[in-house]
């Protein structure tokens, strides 16, 4: 337990370091590095390999903007049609009754959806019902005219998405997204093997685990449980809670399958032969649908100030605005992930045709050296 003790340690002359990193630096032809550092699992002393599942938070969401893409290359979804008709109720915001939601709104956070009620809802839950509570939603913001990242807009997603299909979510972008491509991941972990799941790497905050300490073995319950405890996956039914399988965050992968999914957008929706996205769908994915002007929206602190179809643009030029995580004025194209601990970042350069994937657990808030990112990300960024 000594080498453990001396990651958690922290000196006045040295910061914390994080549990476990990982960077897969990639092209569009492959790995050109790879870099894990530190433990999977603390308690059994587990290295961390590239290869080992990570819930990777936020990045989840531009995952699911690929599989909403393919359903619309399909003619199954229409990104500007009122969600309403496929969720068979009506979706609104009470302070603007009139205003249709869409899925293009709901993917570039510009719903009016906001995180001030529990976006996790247990198993059992009716999320139509808890959409209708009034403090879901921004009242001063009319849906299309401001930008407020929000968790809660892709459990919606994910609703309709089943709708449109008669498909569980995860068992759903397993077909569109993660089998075509070849990566062993999972939305929460119901649709990964057993194995899979017992290599997952625990996220912890400050030394204690926060998320995912499984102790080598598979979750007794592969979602949030139901409210009773129980947890029957036999309770799901067709679009009526989009957050059983977390697709805000609750995407469980490696960072070598980030990299492919890097990869994916290096090749213009094609990868190792496989086409999985058409050019108008990576044009739409490469578009941002929101940029900061100095009123339009909650940069948080200038984290966020481009942003798309769950995809955010780097770095802006704007006062503001402190999303230059390379700090080379060069356009990149991505998503961050932050949650319980964890830092993860996905980016490609697609001009120069290079991306980078990284994650690591229990990272210290702090500013970071020239970005609203973490001295961590910096460093896993740039390095």
């Amino acid at each position: 337990m000594l080498l453990a003790a001396l990651i958690l340690a922290a000196t006045p002359q040295t910061a914390p370091q994080p549990v476990a990193t990982v960077r897969v630096a990639f092209d569009r032809t492959g790995e050109t590095n790879v870099e894990a550092a530190g433990f999977a699992d603390l308690a059994a002393q587990r290295p961390v390999t590239a290869d080992d599942p990570v819930r990777v938070a936020s990045i989840s969401k531009l995952i699911v903007a690929i599989g909403v893409l393919r359903l619309v290359e399909q003619s199954k979804l229409d990104l500007d049609a009122d969600v309403s008709a496929q969720l068979g109720w009506r979706l609104r915001n009470p302070a603007f009754p009139n205003a249709p939601i869409t899925l293009r709104l709901l993917l570039s956070h510009q719903s009016s959806l906001t995180d001030t009620i529990d976006y996790v809802l247990p198993l059992d839950a009716d999320m139509r019902a808890a959409l209708e509570n009034p403090r879901a939603w921004d009242a001063a913001h009319a849906p299309g005219s401001y930008f407020r990242y929000a968790n809660f807009n892709f459990p919606v997603i994910a609703a309709v998405m089943e709708r449109a299909t008669g498909e569980r979510f995860d068992r759903l972008m397993d077909r569109l997204v993660l089998k075509p491509l070849g990566i062993d991941a999972c939305y929460n972990w119901a649709s990964c093997s057993p194995a899979t799941a017992a290599r997952a790497v625990t996220i912890y905050r400050a030394g204690q685990p926060t998320k995912d300490d499984h102790k080598g073995v598979a979750p007794a319950c592969a979602v949030t449980p139901a409210s009773d405890g129980s947890c029957d996956l036999n309770q799901w039914r067709v679009g009526t809670n989009g957050a059983i399988f977390a697709p805000q965050g609750g995407l469980r992968i490696s960072a070598r399958g980030l990299a492919r999914i890097g990869r994916l957008l290096l090749g213009g929706g094609t990868l190792d032969g496989v086409r999985l996205l058409t050019p108008r769908s990576m044009a739409l994915l490469e578009t941002p649908l929101w940029t900061y002007d100095g009123s339009n929206g909650d940069t948080i602190d200038g984290f966020y100030c481009s942003y798309g179809l769950a995809v955010t643009f780097l770095p802006t030029a704007r006062a503001g605005c402190r999303d230059g995580l390379f700090a080379d004025g060069r356009k990149r194209i991505g998503h961050a992930g932050e949650a319980y601990g964890l830092r993860s970042g996905l980016w490609i350069d697609r001009s120069r045709g290079t991306g980078v994937a990284y994650f690591a657990t229990d990272v210290p808030d702090a500013a970071g050296a020239h970005s609203a990112f973490t001295p961590v990300e910096e460093n896993l960024a740039t390095r």
